[in-house]
């Protein structure tokens, strides 16, 4: 099972998207600043989440939340 997944930084104006199949300790990470690219906004909370069976639909997925029509959900 994998999750598509946005977090959204309680400091600044800024919006993650990525992909995990641990979603709990993904954003973990990404609150203890283990991962470089989020480090700066943390902390984060969770806005969005979807799961799918294959990480090849999940990429699909996460590729259209990045795009400019995805980034409007």
């Amino acid at each position: 099972m994998f999750w598509v997944y946005a977090i959204s930084s309680i400091r600044r104006n800024y919006i993650y998207v990525g992909l995990t199949s641990d979603l709990d300790g993904r954003i973990d990470r990404h609150n203890k600043g283990y991962e470089r690219t989020t480090k700066p906004y943390a902390p984060f909370k969770l806005i969005y989440s979807e799961t799918h069976s294959t990480r090849a639909e999940a990429r699909k997925r996460e590729k259209y939340f990045k795009s400019g029509v995805g980034k409007e959900f």
